[in-house]
């Protein structure tokens, strides 16, 4: 009897996030506007009224994937730049290394492919990603570059735009997957947009000249 309850009690700890990778499996499918709580209560195997015990609506949904899957690299990326201490790039590299490692991820790759899809028709949708991700990690990668330029690591650049030049190919490059379905030959290939991009950010495009 003892043995039950404690099964019971594993299964109801781990249907949330049962309903929450339901949920993001039929966003995926169907796109946000079109996913119906039914849906996703039946890809989970529970009742619709199970599925709004946990969470209110389709937004509290979208919310809690984003919190369990992005919220904590989105911490763990202020912590490491808060404690950072050297040279910037080698920050700028490492939290990049992070990000798109986890965008390697397709179960990762779908939760900004379902954001960026529905962010014009549901705009509570970007406030609260950029609430719980962007939000947290630019002011602290902007901190890190003013401490770069001081430091004399960085010549005098604009941090608060430079940011947008370290962060925006890498959402250009989601932007196009998602919305365009512009893939390269080997697919999403963020190991090579990775190599690229930090090239470019840190050598620029022009020619040596002798």
């Amino acid at each position: 009897m003892v043995e039950t309850a404690k099964k019971f009690r594993r299964r109801a700890e781990a249907r949330p996030d049962e309903v929450l990778d339901a949920a993001l499996a039929v966003f995926v499918e169907k796109g946000f506007a079109a996913a119906k709580v039914d849906e996703i209560a039946r890809q989970a195997g529970v009742s619709k009224g199970l599925v709004y015990l946990y969470f209110p609506s389709k937004e509290a949904l979208l919310e809690g994937i984003v919190r369990r899957a992005l919220a904590p690299i989105a911490d763990d990326a202020v912590n490491r730049l808060a404690a950072f201490e050297g040279d910037p790039r080698d920050a700028i590299a490492m939290l990049l290394t992070v990000v798109c490692g986890q965008l390697s991820d397709p179960a990762r790759m779908a939760i900004p492919k379902v954001v960026i899809s529905e962010v014009v028709r549901f705009p509570a949708i970007a406030a609260m990603y950029r609430r719980e991700v962007i939000d947290k990690v630019r002011p602290a990668l902007e901190v890190m570059l003013k401490r770069g330029v001081s430091a004399g690591y960085l010549r005098d650049i604009d941090p608060e735009m430079a940011i947008r030049s370290v962060i925006g190919p890498v959402m250009a490059h989601v932007a196009l997957v998602a919305l365009f379905n512009v893939e390269t030959d080997a697919g999403l290939d963020m190991d090579r947009l990775l190599t690229s991009h930090l090239d470019i950010l840190f050598h620029g495009i022009s020619a040596v000249r002798p």
